[in-house]
């Protein structure tokens, strides 16, 4: 009775339950059905690219594995021309359609699915030459080599893909090395560090740049792990340095500068002046030649006509000691005209001599004041301060090779300046002379003059006599002086020759500098105005190159389909072929082992 009721209660539970159930499991069924119907959402998407690369840099094969951060679980659409697809989080399947359309279930905050990619190419091209003892050496001819090994890597835009990776990506290529095989490793671009017992290579390639990157080494028996290229975009946090300190040393550049450039100008001020003195004197030096050649021209006939009217005076003093008859007194008569044109002709040398040594004096004082207002040494310091600015060093070297010789002009005028001075002096010593010469004839011919009016008044020929035996025996004395006179000036003009062709160089030579101190000025002023605002410009330079590299404004795409939206990251991860030695086959033979009956009992369920 017992056992019957107890059955009886267990069926009417079982039959009680069985509805409910059902119940449950359509509704579970009913969910699903609009979780496969629904649209499923996600944040972003992120791509990573992996790459098999042959030893010399080309691309094998290519895959990419999608991860999806999932907001809201239903079906999700991404896009990509695969030539394979794996589901990575769960074993649903992924369609894709002929429109390169991938089709999957999303349910859990994560989703990842793997792309097989062919003939994708990529943003950049990598190539790697292997160089041994300077011959290069093909792929399958590396394994086992020894000698001085050459790696080239290089990298370079690929034009046929969308730049913006190339111009905002940062590549890390790094090597790894087994000191037993590779010694004296030199990598100039490189950074060298440790990764175990090997040495880890790593470089670095900006965004927007091609490099060539070289490893050296010295190899035996060549086997190589393969080389790991990733490429990640370039947002590298720089904080901004503080160039306080830059910026005041930079200050004091631009003011040193600035009175390097006041300090040329004044020099440029006073080589122009200084030109413009040596060039009046040149000018000077010129007419004083011109007119000392013409006076030593004159000078013999000036002695020759001296020379008669010594030997008429003495012919006459004779003639008169002797009692003879008196010369024709008309002849006389024309003794005091000559000796006054002899007179006028000394005047008019000596007043020419004057007009010669005032220009002189002037083209003197000129050239004194302007080389003396060349501006003294400039130190060390500031000529190195000019190399180290950005202005144009050829400029500079102008700049710097024109005052040498300004330097070089004044030191020559100090030695030579006292020759100068003294030429001054030797004119005025020279003049002197003519205008007394000058007197003395004038004072004759008055004298000759005076005794030929009051010759009837004359009470004797004694003192006629008297009178031209005197003249004649000062007249011998002027004769002398006037021979050496001549002398004098012949000497004079022989010797001006050169000083004038002093003078003229001297006059081009501060023509030249002239010209090259206002090429200095124009230089100095462009460093000047280029240097003006050097602290702020520096600034900004700075503020330029950290905003290049911050790049914080870079939006990523996706690297498999334009179509693809809300990409997060997107990096790349390459890597290429192992260089191997290969290990010769062995040849198992198989021994036929003898079988109990348990293991011929297992063989039948194997």
């Amino acid at each position: 009775m017992y056992k019957g009721l107890i059955i009886i209660i267990i069926g009417l539970l079982v039959l009680s339950s069985f509805p409910l159930a059902t119940f449950a499991e359509e509704n579970k069924d009913e969910e699903i059905a609009a979780s496969n119907n629904s649209l499923g959402k996600y944040s972003t998407k992120d791509e990573v690219i992996y790459g098999k690369l042959d030893m010399l840099g080309h691309v094998n094969n290519m895959y990419v594995v999608n991860t999806f951060h999932v907001t809201g679980p239903g079906k999700i659409v991404d896009y990509g021309d695969y030539t394979d697809i794996r589901n990575l989080t769960d074993l649903t399947i992924i369609d894709q359609t002929m429109e390169n359309e991938v089709h999957f279930q999303a349910d859990g905050e994560e989703f990842y699915y793997q792309g097989e990619l062919a003939n994708q190419a990529l943003p950049w091209d990598f190539s790697i030459d292997y160089l041994l003892d300077g011959q290069e050496l093909k792929a399958d001819d590396l394994a086992g080599q020894s000698g001085a090994l050459e790696i080239r890597i290089t990298t370079e835009q690929n034009k046929t893909m969308d730049p913006l990776f190339f111009e905002n990506y940062l590549i890390q290529i790094s090597a790894s090395f087994d000191p037993v095989i590779f010694s004296n490793i030199q990598a100039p671009k490189g950074t060298e560090a440790n990764e175990g017992k090997n040495k880890l290579i790593t470089f670095s390639v900006m965004p927007d740049t091609e490099e060539e990157l070289i490893i050296s080494a010295d190899v035996t028996d060549l086997e190589m792990d393969p080389i790991n290229i990733s490429a990640i975009p370039a947002n590298i946090a720089i904080e901004n340095p503080d160039i306080g300190d830059m910026k005041d040393d930079m200050q004091e550049l631009a003011v040193a500068i600035h009175e390097i450039n006041s300090g040329v100008a004044e020099m440029s001020d006073g080589i122009s002046e200084l030109n413009n003195g040596a060039s009046e004197l040149g000018n000077g030096s010129k007419e004083y030649l011109a007119g000392i050649n013409e006076l030593d021209q004159a000078s013999g006939k000036l002695v020759n006509g001296s020379g008669e009217i010594h030997d008429a005076l003495q012919q006459v003093s004779k003639a008169i000691e002797g009692g003879s008859d008196l010369p024709d007194m008309a002849e006389m008569t024309e003794l005091p005209e000559g000796l006054n044109q002899i007179a006028a002709g000394l005047r008019e040398s000596a007043k020419g001599l004057n007009t010669l040594s005032e220009g002189y004096k002037e083209a003197y004082s000129a050239l004194d004041k302007a080389i003396e207002g060349i501006p003294g040494t400039i130190d060390e310091e500031e000529i190195q301060a000019l190399y180290g600015s950005n202005a144009d060093q050829k400029i500079i070297g102008k700049l710097v090779e024109t005052y040498s010789a300004a330097q070089t002009v004044k030191q020559t005028y100090a030695v030579v300046k006292e020759g100068f001075s003294s030429v001054t002096g030797a004119l005025e010593k020279i003049s002197t002379p003519l205008y007394t010469m000058a007197e003395q004839l004038e004072i004759m011919a008055s004298g000759i003059e005076e005794a030929m009016e009051n010759m009837e008044q004359l009470d004797a020929l004694a003192d006629l006599q008297k009178g031209l035996s005197t003249l004649a025996s000062e007249y011998s004395s002027f004769h002398s002086g006037l021979t050496d006179y001549t002398k004098g000036v012949h000497s004079l003009a022989v010797n001006y020759q050169d000083l004038d062709t002093g003078i003229q160089e001297l006059s081009k030579g501060t023509s030249k500098l002239n010209d090259g101190a206002n090429e200095l000025h124009e230089g100095t002023s462009e460093l000047e105005e280029a240097t003006d605002d050097i602290p702020n410009e520096m600034q900004s330079e700075i503020d330029k190159l950290l905003e290049k590299y911050e790049n914080s404004d870079f939006e990523p795409i996706s690297f498999v389909s334009d179509k693809n939206e809300k990409i997060g990251v997107v990096q790349f991860v390459l890597q290429t072929e192992s260089i191997e030695i290969e290990e010769p086959e062995e040849i198992e033979v198989e021994k036929e082992e003898k079988k109990g009956i348990w293991g011929r009992f297992l063989d039948l369920f194997r």
